[in-house]
């Protein structure tokens, strides 16, 4: 039976059908991978969650600060809280932060500037549901589209990330001035992953690079992990 990935849906997403068209390259057999709106109130049947970038509502407020109430974020929380596999990028990676899933928040970009080009990352960690099948020190390019994705949090915040290896991702190139240079981040068991690049955008030939391929793949695995725990 396929890996089931559900992929939650904000009104102001905008990379939905992308992480679903990434995934789908694992193939029916492997992965089944479809939409769920932010109305829904569980996620029961699912192997993962993935929040995907966007605007969602519009951004009103700050990124992600209304999505972070609506009635599929219980759900989520209380996924995460099970163990399950979380996704969030880019503005996915914003509302978890907003909700409290995730460490320190996103601001607005140093000088100012909407950022879209592609960038070098390394990976920090391979404890995470997205690096899992990853190495220590893999370079990395990856697109990314964002206004608010300088990430920030106070000092003991940032010590803490350290010194429970809790940083997934860093820029090779600071681009929008990140805090240690962070471009993803995740929880203390390292189930929930934010990031602000865009790995679904790094998946196949017509693209600059496919290194989101292998962070996906590592998602699927952990996926497949949990779709296999006895009940």
């Amino acid at each position: 039976m396929a890996t089931k990935i559900g992929v939650v849906v904000f009104p102001g997403s905008n990379c939905e059908h992308d992480v679903v068209k990434a995934l789908g390259l694992f193939g029916p057999a492997r992965v089944e991978a479809g939409l769920v709106w932010h109305g829904e109130r569980s996620l029961a049947g699912y192997d993962a969650i993935v929040l995907p970038g966007g605007f969602a509502h519009g951004d009103y407020l700050r990124p992600g600060a209304l999505a972070r109430f609506s009635p599929v974020m219980e759900a989520v929380a209380k996924y995460a809280a099970d163990g399950g596999p979380v996704v969030g990028i880019c503005n996915g990676f914003q509302v978890l932060t907003e909700a409290g899933l995730l460490p320190g928040a996103l601001q607005k970009n140093r000088g100012l500037r909407f950022l879209c080009t592609t960038v070098g990352v390394s990976v920090c960690t391979t404890r995470t549901v997205l690096t899992g099948e990853s190495t220590v020190g893999a370079q990395l390019s990856l697109p990314i589209n964002h206004f608010e994705g300088n990430f920030t949090c106070d000092a003991a915040t940032l010590e803490r990330l350290r010194a429970e290896d809790r940083i997934v991702l860093r820029y090779t190139a600071n681009p929008n001035g990140s805090l240690d240079d962070i471009a993803g981040v995740c929880n203390e068991d390292g189930n929930v992953v934010g990031l602000m690049p865009h790995p679904e955008r790094a998946c196949d030939a017509m693209t600059s690079s496919t290194d989101g391929m292998g962070l996906l793949e590592s998602l699927v695995v952990a996926a497949t992990r949990r779709a296999h725990v006895p009940v």
